[in-house]
């Protein structure tokens, strides 16, 4: 019995793939009616997810030739081996995460004239010009821009802030779709066997949009009306030598550690009593552009508190799935923790709406499936 081949789509990233970008391989393996087929600049030497080796292709492995590849590819010029790649794979579309990204990729949407699709998740979208100018790859984004906007066939945002954001920097409206990625609900579930204890968690890089510095001000409030209550931190960068000192200096239980994998994560998320990332808009101008962890988190029925800010008040029902307070007011932050350590009665009804929303608006089947009928519909368009 012959099995019908899947079309492929080539999903582009500079890096394959960050260890914090599991959004973007789950929906890429997510997809039901499409293959995916992963190309980027150069792997992650060890550090990042792992990708589907016979479906992943890395322009730069090392080596002179290598980062010719690259640079050619970055100022505008095909290089044979990978236009012969992809040829080899008969794609019917290009999809390319983030902005910056998506302008490396260009050389390949000229010589190819197929569908062209770019997410935009956050920076990207909110960050000003003299911020993303800053790196050779920003400006020559900047200068790119307009392209972009030419050759997408659709402009995906993450949330209708993003969208917002786009509209603002002259992409064209008519081709801006908002589609939130979503989570595996199956994966990512409550565990019974899993006690709870008073912990609130924080996982996400460690950078100013992040607000980690807020939530150590806030736990110190939060300890001082509920002793036991930890401080769990998961995640890396730059500010995390300067935020241990802060915690050493406030609190009295923390952790910190470290990037960890996705199955550890997601035990902490069944583990902690509260999720807390209270993003902020950093002084670039980067906001927070949704947060599929916040999804993560209320997946398992763990209620999230956080700021309103950026994209958090769409993935976070305040009130029902969660609290949101005002951003930087760490008080109220504080506050909500609070409420919901000491409240059992609040916490399993937020811990159910949470899951039962996450289910209803945030599953990542349905999610896929919604963005292959974009991709159907670019495909028969073209």
């Amino acid at each position: 019995m012959l099995v019908e081949q899947k079309p492929n789509v080539i999903v582009y990233r500079d890096h394959l793939l960050p260890s914090s970008e599991t959004f973007i391989r789950a929906q890429g393996e997510g997809l039901q009616r499409f293959q995916s087929f992963y190309v980027g600049l150069r792997s992650e030497n060890g550090n990042g997810l792992a990708l589907p080796a016979d479906r992943t292709y890395v322009l730069n492995s090392g080596g002179p030739l290598g980062y010719c590849r690259e640079y050619m590819l970055k100022f505008g010029a095909l290089p044979s081996v990978l236009s012969k790649k992809v040829c080899a794979v008969s794609p019917t579309l290009i999809h390319a995460h983030f902005g910056r990204d998506a302008s490396h990729i260009l050389p390949l949407v000229r010589a190819k004239q197929l569908p062209f699709f770019v997410t935009f998740h956050g920076w990207d979208a909110t960050a000003d010009s003299k911020t993303i100018s800053e790196t050779p790859s920003g400006r020559r984004y900047l200068r790119r821009r307009n392209e972009i906007g030419k050759k997408a066939t659709r402009i995906i945002a993450v949330s209708r802030f993003i969208a917002n954001c786009l509209e603002e920097q002259g992409f064209p409206k008519d081709k801006i779709v908002v589609h939130y990625i979503g989570v595996n609900t199956k994966e990512f579930s409550p565990d019974p066997a899993i006690e709870r204890k008073d912990a609130v968690l924080f996982v996400a890089r460690l950078v100013e949009k992040k607000g980690c510095e807020f939530l150590i001000r806030a736990m110190k409030q939060v300890q001082s009306a509920v002793p036991n209550a930890e401080l769990v931190v998961i995640g890396d960068g730059p500010l995390r030598e300067e935020l241990t000192e802060m915690a050493q200096k406030s609190l009295t239980k923390f952790s910190f550690l470290g990037t960890q994998s996705v199955s550890e994560v997601r035990a902490w998320m069944n583990r902690a009593r509260v999720f807390c990332v209270p993003s902020i808009i950093a002084r670039s101008g980067d906001a927070e552009g949704f947060g599929m962890v916040f999804i993560e988190a209320q997946a398992v029925g763990t209620p999230v508190v956080s700021f309103a800010s950026g994209g958090v008040p769409e993935a976070v029902a305040h009130g029902a799935s969660g609290f949101l307070a005002p951003e930087r007011d760490w008080r109220q932050l504080a506050k909500f923790i609070i409420e919901l350590l000491q409240n059992g009665t609040l916490w399993n009804r937020l811990s159910a709406a949470a899951r039962e929303r996450t289910q209803q608006s945030f599953d990542l089947h349905h999610q896929c499936g919604l963005l292959e009928e974009l991709y159907t519909s670019a495909i028969n368009s073209k």
